[in-house]
């Protein structure tokens, strides 16, 4: 009769502890290590210290010995703002491409021939070269004004006479509206080289749109 308790005592016990076992094994399954730089020195260890929750790590299974994965470094604030700006910048070029392509589609269908939309695109082009060449002029203006100014200070300077405080004022002025037009032109030409482009863009898909379509090959019935 002992026999038979200690027997069943037994097989009760590897019962109990069977599923304690599988859990230690899981857990140690699951248990990981964790290496990283601290320091100039690599460090490794089966928790992560808070210090080193934001360095870039590698995390091994502590089973196999292997590496499963590897965690970069948290970004700084001025990092993220940068990330977040430069993916506001992709999507407003993307935002700004669609409504290109939805522009060049409008054009194509709206206009019957090449030359209609070669003549829609003149205009813009006309007005835009007009506004470089009276920029350029204004430009030439300030200029000639600015030297004739300058060449007034110099001259009161070798006289060995002050400045005119309104003459430095002017020139101060001059100097500034003479940047400013510089400026405008160089915007100015960068919007005519940009509207080449559209116009070429533009072109092509118009003859995409407007080539004739190859009917589909009707299928081969096969001779009699």
């Amino acid at each position: 009769m002992n026999k038979l308790y200690a027997s069943l005592a037994l097989g009760l016990a590897a019962v109990l502890l069977a599923p304690s076992a599988r859990a230690q094994q899981a857990v140690k399954a699951k248990k990981k290590l964790y290496c990283w730089n601290e320091g100039g020195r690599k460090v490794c260890g089966d928790a992560l210290p808070a210090n080193a929750v934001d360095s870039a790590r590698t995390e091994i299974s502590a089973k196999s010995g292997m590496a499963t994965s590897k965690v970069d470094r948290a970004m700084t604030p001025e990092e993220r703002a940068a990330a977040a700006a430069q993916t506001q910048l992709e999507q407003q070029a993307q935002f700004k491409l669609a409504a290109q392509r939805m522009r060049e589609h409008a054009m194509a269908e709206s206009y019957a021939t090449e030359a209609d939309l070669r003549r829609a695109f003149s205009d813009r082009m006309a007005l835009l070269d007009d506004t470089i060449k009276s920029a350029q002029l204004s430009i030439g203006g300030l200029r000639q004004s600015l030297i004739t100014l300058l060449r007034q200070a110099g001259e009161a300077e070798l006289a060995g006479k002050p400045v005119p405080t309104n003459l430095s004022g002017t020139i101060r002025a001059q100097h500034g509206e003479l940047l400013r037009q510089q400026g405008l032109l160089a915007t100015h030409r960068l919007d005519r080289s940009e509207i080449d482009a559209e116009l070429a863009s533009a072109l092509q898909t118009y003859r995409a749109l407007k080539a004739p379509r190859t009917p589909a090959a009707a299928p081969d019935g096969g001779g009699a």
